[in-house]
């Protein structure tokens, strides 16, 4: 999963703005045959996933489990949400994928600190540690929560890519990067319901962190794990917890624009919170930018940033990495990333 994307590519298509942004219908064309990625039910036109038909055949990807059904992929997902929400209609619009694209292809040490709560929120349980934990003698740290569709090997690894990241961008003191690793790779429904589940382990934790001596924490939340964040910080403000978070960063964010706003979902807790919040956000992230949109009918923070009408809370700041960040998976990799942007901000 981790070297997987969707590439929209745009060729004369009538119904998206200049932003990469589909019109307002949504709707498929009526021919419902599929693009050219060749998955076909035994007629020859694709199904509203875009998967073949329930013969258990895989299609041409390959994917297929054992039993005749189906394996959910990111791709197989992300592709479903667009042929739902109408992205490979007619008109010059071609959604192709591509499977050239990673994270960078950083792999983690097995040192890699980990705070592992898959399998753990529902339980109550504490969270497990991993790796090795010199963190506890670090000035500060920083808590990577990875987003969608994201196994465990794969959380470690993005962890470790954002930590040469910051380290290329010269973020002080050099903090270890641990990551939190959680059930996202699940499908898109249940990882959204996943995510909100980790609201109180996730400020639990950071509750405990901070009673404990802990030095200060920077979050970041990519993608989905945007919302596990948000979820936390609305736990934390209803505590009355405001301190031990040294910045929160949000990078290509998967949740409503409208929810950082001042009445939005997360807008009074960003407001109470004393440390920066940074949304860093690409208009070439065309994971959020079509895919979320025709999913959630939604326009994602992590795209374009907060509405222009929108009035936002204090210490909140939409950070445009558009001319550094060329798709969903590179926000946080060195050399191509905008973590130069995000430690600018919170040194």
């Amino acid at each position: 999963m981790i070297g997987e994307r969707v590439r929209l590519d745009i060729t004369s298509d009538p119904s998206g703005d200049s932003s990469g942004n589909a019109d307002s219908s949504g709707n498929a064309d009526s021919s419902g045959n599929a693009d050219s990625s060749g998955n076909a039910d035994s007629s020859g036109n694709a199904d509203s996933s875009g998967n073949a038909d329930s013969s258990g055949n895989a299609d041409s990807n390959g994917d297929s489990d054992g039993n005749g059904g189906r394996t959910l992929t990111r791709r197989r997902l992300l592709l479903g949400a667009a042929v739902g929400g109408g992205l490979l209609a007619g008109g010059g619009l071609t959604v192709s994928r591509a499977l050239d694209g990673d994270y960078g292809e950083y792999t983690a040490p097995a040192t890699q600190p980990v705070l592992n709560v898959r399998d753990r929120a529902d339980a109550g349980d504490r969270p497990r540690r991993a790796g090795v934990w010199a963190v506890d003698d670090a000035d500060s740290m920083v808590l990577f929560v990875h987003g969608f569709a994201t196994d465990a090997e794969a959380a470690r690894d993005q962890a470790y890519t954002a930590e040469l990241g910051l380290q290329e961008a010269g973020m002080p003191g050099d903090p270890p990067v641990v990551a939190f690793s959680w059930d996202s790779d699940v499908d898109w429904e249940e990882a959204k319901r996943t995510a909100d589940s980790l609201a109180d382990p996730l400020a639990d934790w950071l509750i405990e962190w901070a009673d404990d001596g802990g030095g200060p924490v920077h979050v970041i939340g990519y993608s989905l794990g945007a919302r596990v964040t948000g979820e936390a910080l609305r736990v934390l403000d209803d505590r009355g917890r405001h301190g031990g978070l040294a910045s929160v960063s949000l990078l290509g964010g998967a949740i409503p624009r409208e929810s950082v706003a001042r009445d939005g979902r997360y807008g009074p807790a960003i407001a109470a919170l004393d440390a920066p919040v940074l949304n860093l956000h690409s208009r070439n992230d065309r994971v959020l930018g079509w895919v979320y949109r025709a999913s959630d009918r939604v326009r994602a923070v992590g795209h374009g940033g907060a509405a222009a009408s929108a009035s936002l809370p204090d210490g909140y700041r939409d950070v445009d990495v558009t001319d550094l960040v060329a798709d969903h998976y590179s926000y946080f990799q060195p050399e191509e990333g905008g973590l130069g942007r995000l430690v600018e901000r919170i040194q």
